[in-house]
Parts: structure tokens; C-alpha cells; sequence
């Protein structure tokens, strides 16, 4: 750009500067949820979680995501509308169906064969139900929140999986965000494909050793984005990504088809 000033009109010039800057990968395309940490988090890190979303399917394809369904490892089926925050969980070992708001908090029960209409205990099953979709949502779609609001990430370097292969590896500390903002995961990111391939679980930040780790294996795509449901001892299945979505799914208790 140095020998170019020499013969470009100042106008000119800047027009090129601009054009040069916008090319440049400066993590607009995955701007941070508000409330991300990105002062306290190494820009590495934050260079790292683009990546992965890239890697994924993209910012604006998972903005665009509407619905997603999925089976938490044959315990709940929960259906998920993203731009309203209505989710359906359906409990599989028990005859229990929750629909809620996860925006509002508000919802509605049904629990062996009838509605539940007692404001205490529908209140105590909503907000367990919202709670399963924090954590279930989070095994499933976590590698699309890593700018989340309350995150702080630090760039740990690189780390061999239990598969063998070389990661970067991100960690991820919460701030007054989810229940359990006191727990800490280490995300490896795989350098030949920047999809995230292991995760280890600590149950509070401090803790030596983490709870867990396992895998995040056998990537599909679906829809726009890629999504994995192999955890290695346990599985997350019937992943759907779709457009459409009868309404009764959130305010009836029948079955839906889909």
C-alpha cells in the first residue's frame, strides 16, 4: 500500500483502505451477544469462536434457524422456536408434557392424563422445564454460543484430544448468566476443520479436574448448519433443523407430527 500512495489521488487511496479493511476478518459477520465479555477474553479466543461458528454454518444461518428439534439421550424431546422462545418438552420416561415461553417464563403442564392447573406446581414445572432446555440446548448447540452473554473466553492453547488429534483449546467461565454460572468448560477446536471435537466439563470453575470429557463426534448437516449429537457414551438423536412447524406444537398437548 506504501508504493501505491506514491502514485494514487488521497480520494483514491482511502476508497482502496476501506475496501482492504472490509475484506478483513474482524469478527463482524459473529458480532458478541450484549454482555459478552470480549474485554476480559484474549482476542485470540474471540478470533477462535468465529472460526467455529464459520465452520458451522454461519452466523446468519443460524440467526435464520427457526426450529430445531432433538432427543436428549431418550430422557426429553423438546422442539424449539428460536425467534418466539416457545419450547415443547416432552418427558419420555414419564407422563409429563411442558410448554413454555423461555423469554416469558410462562407456560402450561400436563402431567398423567390431565392438565396440571395449580399455580404452584406449574410454576415448578415450567421452571424445570426451562432449566432442561438451558442444559439440553447447551450439549447440542453450544459451539453457536460461544459470544453468548455472561462468557468469557481464554485462548489455552493447543491440547491432544483423547482421539489423538491437536486442538486449540478454548475456556469458557460464566458471569451471572444460566443456574450454574459457577461451571467451566475447556472446548477443543479441531485446526483442520475448526469444528469443535472434545469438550471437558468442571463443575466449578476452580475445580483441577473436569467432571467429564467427551467427544463431539459424526457432524451432520442439517438444514443450514452443522450439528453433531455424538457425545460418545451417550447419543443425542432425531436432530431435526426445520422451516415450518404447526402451531399447535406450543399450545396444545396432542402429539405433533413432524
Amino acid at each position: 500500500m506504501k508504493l501505491l500512495a506514491v502514485f494514487l489521488k488521497p480520494a483514491v487511496l482511502v476508497a482502496l483502505l476501506l475496501l482492504f479493511q472490509m475484506c478483513q476478518p474482524n469478527g463482524q459477520e459473529n458480532p458478541p451477544m450484549e454482555g459478552f465479555n470480549e474485554a476480559g477474553s484474549d482476542p485470540e479466543a474471540i478470533q477462535l469462536a468465529d472460526s467455529v461458528m464459520a465452520a458451522q454454518g454461519g452466523r446468519k444461518n443460524w440467526d435464520d434457524t427457526r426450529y430445531i428439534t432433538w432427543n436428549f439421550f431418550g430422557n426429553r424431546k423438546l422442539l424449539w422456536d428460536k425467534a418466539t422462545g416457545n419450547v415443547r418438552v416432552d418427558y419420555l420416561k414419564e407422563d409429563k408434557k411442558v410448554l413454555v415461553n423461555i423469554n416469558t417464563g410462562e407456560g402450561k403442564v400436563y402431567k398423567e392424563g390431565a392438565e396440571v392447573t395449580q399455580p404452584d406446581s406449574v410454576a415448578k414445572y415450567v421452571q424445570q422445564a426451562k432449566e432442561a432446555w438451558i442444559n439440553d440446548s447447551y450439549w447440542l448447540v453450544m459451539p453457536f454460543k460461544l459470544k453468548d452473554s455472561g462468557v468469557t473466553l481464554k485462548y489455552l492453547g493447543e491440547e491432544t484430544t483423547q482421539a489423538g488429534k491437536l486442538a486449540d483449546v478454548l475456556q469458557l467461565t460464566f458471569e451471572n448468566v444460566g443456574v450454574t454460572p459457577e461451571n467451566r468448560y475447556k472446548v477443543y477446536i479441531d485446526k483442520e476443520t475448526n469444528l469443535v471435537s472434545q469438550w471437558a466439563y468442571f463443575k466449578n470453575a476452580n475445580d483441577p479436574e473436569p467432571a467429564f470429557v467427551m467427544p463431539w463426534q459424526d457432524y451432520q448437516t442439517y438444514g443450514k448448519l452443522k450439528l453433531s449429537g455424538d457425545r460418545g457414551q451417550a447419543h443425542i438423536t432425531d436432530i431435526k433443523v426445520l422451516d415450518d412447524v404447526p402451531e399447535s406444537a406450543f399450545t396444545s398437548f396432542e402429539a405433533v407430527n413432524l
